[in-house]
């Protein structure tokens, strides 16, 4: 046991007299140490639960012969950050949190861990940990929450954020717009549509690091609670068998995650955090590889933002295992991959059949051939931009129209508040990339008001930021290079028009190329006042298309 280093001999005696002021007993400083990280605070819908799934994993752990050891991990609620300053301090916790899981393992040699996140940068934050200490871990999460009902139809984060945007239209009335507000977000856990969350806690299954429901079991079903302390259990037979999460996170294993996103129609910032994941393991994802995947692979759910169905529905409907079953049906997923289950994903999926055809459709009948998710490429993002594909509506996946260029959010959002944005146009918003936010900031208020207005099927928004789960329409998004980095995007002007091709994967500013010599040789991308933690992240943060990683 790696734990053994700090606990056995004389020269040790110092350190076992901290874990007695603990209160550990003998037996339990001779057992295995094993790491909870809890997400826990009571900011965080998502995370008011989780010192109840920790508590399970303790006594998970102490069931098979563990000694569970709890330890904090921070995390944001990017619904009560977006739209203001805030959001610049979303993304950038992931790395945060990467950090300090990474110092506090290994400074204090723990044997195994269990990861207990469920927000945005939460999970994927915890992977790029698992992926860097490398000592055997599980991940169970928070667990998502439940749809919310308004007259007789689910409701989601989404729809208060597209509320808003029928108030300000004229469309609904102030006591409508309250009504969702109570009623959209009803229990504990993650929004409960397809959004970020959900997506990377979805995807921990389809990687193999979290066991079956980890990402669809509601937060508030008892059933979360007894997968809490399976996990717990399930970490120490790793242990046992000293299997770690290299040799579960294998390019094989990223390949099934990107297929598994493509059908299920994930969150584009998956596209973000499956790169950095992979890095953190020694593998590199390009982005065409999720084209490549996208081509061949049919998507088979339509989950809000992008239909009417909710996790809670997938989770009834057999889960991510159901939707893996019937990729495997046509031989899309590499069954040989290992495991926290200590199976294969073949043995996993074996038996997990698609108890509802409305919300996962079978692989002869899928909602589109390809994924839900498209690269696109082009003189404006000749590194790549990312969208949502099966949330777009069918007119909008071709579109060509005027620029209305925007320097940030805010300034956006004030000009479709105010009605200045007409039907055909393209809303650039620049400098909210990476490095020019910096953080990238998530751009849901200006594309719910745009739903809500009634514009989703005549406006599109390029931004080289990023966009909530929670977003849909024709929001192309992690356009690289960004503007502060010197990216085409910085040189648009208001008017020039723009050509938007989905299915042919193209992005493209229609001014002639002399014309965009001229402007980029006099182009000096403008610069932000910066300090504390987010002057060094700009320093230091790689573009977009490659996972916004610190270089």
């Amino acid at each position: 046991m790696k734990s053994n280093a700090l606990k056995n001999g004389t020269q040790n005696a110092p350190h076992r007299a901290l874990y007695h002021a603990l209160g550990l007993t003998e037996e339990e400083i001779s057992r295995p140490l094993v790491g909870i990280v809890s997400s826990y605070n009571e900011i965080v819908p998502g995370h008011m639960n989780i010192d109840k799934i920790v508590d399970a994993v303790r006594i998970g752990v102490a069931m098979a012969g563990g000694t569970p050891i709890v330890f904090p991990a921070i995390a944001v609620c990017d619904g009560i950050a977006m739209g203001h300053t805030g959001m610049k301090y979303s993304l950038v916790t992931r790395d945060l949190i990467a950090d300090s899981t990474e110092a506090m393992a290994m400074a204090h040699g723990f044997d195994a861990l269990v990861m207990v996140p469920n927000c945005d940068k939460n999970v994927p934050g915890l992977l790029m940990a698992a992926a860097r200490l490398n000592v055997p871990t599980v991940f169970v999460s928070g667990g998502p929450m439940l749809a919310g009902h308004v007259d007789g139809a689910k409701t989601s984060f989404s729809s208060i954020s597209e509320a808003v945007g029928q108030f300000n239209a004229g469309k609904i009335t102030e006591a409508k717009l309250r009504e969702y507000e109570c009623k959209t977000c009803p229990t504990c856990g993650s929004c409960s549509g397809m959004y970020t969350a959900n997506s990377m806690n979805c995807l921990t299954e389809a990687l193999g690091m979290g066991l079956k429901g980890n990402g669809t079991v509601p937060a508030v079903y008892s059933a979360r609670i007894e997968l809490a302390k399976h996990a717990g259990m399930a970490v120490m037979e790793l242990l046992k068998k000293n299997i770690r999460p290299r040799d579960i996170m294998t390019e094989a294993a990223f390949q099934n995650a990107l297929t598994v996103d493509m059908a299920l129609g994930c969150s584009t910032n998956s596209m973000l955090h499956l790169p950095a994941i992979a890095h953190e393991c020694g593998i590199e994802i390009n982005l065409d590889i999720a084209n490549d995947i996208s081509a061949k692979t049919p998507n088979l759910c339509h989950l809000a933002p992008a239909g009417r169905t909710y996790i809670e529905e997938l989770d009834e409907a057999g889960g991510v295992y159901a939707v893996m079953n019937e990729l495997n049906k046509i031989g899309l997923l590499n069954t040989d991959c290992r495991t926290v289950s200590g199976k294969t994903v073949g043995e996993n999926i074996e038996g997990c059949i698609n108890l509802d055809h409305n919300v996962i459709r079978p692989v002869e009948d899928p909602y589109s051939q390809t994924g839900g998710i498209a690269v696109l490429r082009g003189n404006l993002a000749p590194e790549g931009s990312v969208v949502k594909r099966s949330a777009v509506l069918p007119e909008m996946l071709v579109h060509q129209g005027p620029a209305r260029v925007f320097e940030c959010e805010e300034d956006a959002q004030a000009a479709i508040n105010a009605g200045k944005i007409q039907p055909g146009d393209v809303v650039v918003i620049r400098y909210e990339g990476p490095k020019g936010g910096p953080g990238m900031r998530e751009m849901l208020n200006p594309t719910s008001a745009i739903m809500g207005m009634g514009l989703g099927n005549s406006v599109a928004l390029i931004t080289d930021g990023r966009f909530s789960g929670a977003t849909r329409g024709a929001c192309i998004g992690h356009v690289s290079p960004e503007a502060a980095s010197g990216g085409l995007i910085g040189v648009v002007e208001e008017g020039d028009i723009i050509s938007i091709n989905i299915p042919e994967n193209k992005l493209e500013l229609l001014v002639d190329q002399d014309i965009l010599d001229e402007r980029m040789k006099n182009f000096v991308p403008k610069t932000k006042e910066l300090s504390g933690y987010l002057k060094r992240y700009a320093s230091l943060v790689s573009s977009g298309a490659k996972g916004a990683i610190l270089n």
